[in-house]
């Protein structure tokens, strides 16, 4: 094992005959906190379905703790990384205790039921994304930041070593973005954990990330600390919109102009 948590090498992506990414390394270690940036198809959601085995690289390869995708078994991966896609629907009724205790079935055996411990982190998680007392609603009543706080709170019960959310804050309101980016950037200082996210919002990914990678239209990819890669030229250039960078406060803010 190389000590990383997540570990690209030379890594290209396509859809049909477009390349999204192209020779892509880098390495996401404890500790750190990376936030993905880009426009619309620029391919973020596209990486983060390859980083956990539901499509194929097009080149180059990705490693996941050392060992290449394919060399996981289903069940050791989920307890390796967790995932947040960027849509979901719920089919069905069922509580939100329910729901988020799904993160924990990767520690359970094929029989076996959920137990008190299993109850407690779920509880925990709840509280950590400010859904203490929801334990008995049906998610088919939810607004749907509430649902997407549930679906964060499954995330966190899975406690994985690494974490890939694509656009977690996107459903919530100001306070409750604030809530989730915080936390998560608590897990990777006091507990070691990896995060990478997507995220829209430049001031949010400045504020929270450690590292960042900024997607092109043309397929190439600026890796690095976030002050090395959020630049105004750099932005400006992969949203095709011009950038101007503020200090405001004591906090580096990025504008339109």
């Amino acid at each position: 094992m190389n000590g990383a948590l997540l570990e690209a090498q030379d890594l290209t992506l396509r859809v049909g005959r477009r390349t999204l990414v192209r020779g892509l390394s880098f390495r996401l270690c404890a500790g750190e906190v990376w936030c993905m940036l880009g426009p619309n198809g620029a391919g973020k959601s596209t990486f983060l379905h390859t980083a956990v085995g539901l499509r194929e690289t097009q080149g180059g390869a990705l490693r996941l703790a050392g060992k290449t995708l394919a060399d996981w078994p289903a069940t050791a991966a989920a307890r390796q990384r967790a995932f947040l896609p960027q849509t979901f629907h719920d089919a069905f009724s069922a509580s939100v205790l329910e729901s988020v205790m799904l993160g924990r079935h990767p520690y359970l055996s094929r029989w076996q039921w959920e137990g008190g411990d299993e109850r407690a982190i779920a509880l925990d998680a709840l509280r950590a994304v400010d859904l203490a007392g929801f334990e008995r609603r049906d998610v088919l009543t939810l607004s749907g930041g509430e649902r997407q706080r549930v679906a964060l709170a499954a995330l966190l019960a899975q406690d994985a070593p690494l974490l890939l959310l694509d656009e977690p804050v996107s459903h919530l309101d100001l306070h409750h973005q604030l809530l989730v980016l915080e936390h998560l950037v608590e897990l990777a200082r006091a507990r070691g954990k990896g995060v990478l996210f997507t995220v829209h919002e430049l001031n949010l990914a400045a504020r929270f990330a450690s590292h960042a990678l900024l997607l092109t239209p043309q397929g190439a990819v600026h890796q690095g600390p976030v002050a090395k890669v959020m630049t105004e030229a750099a932005l400006s250039g992969a949203f095709g919109h011009r950038v101007t960078r503020l200090e405001a406060a004591g906090r580096t803010l990025f504008v339109p102009a």
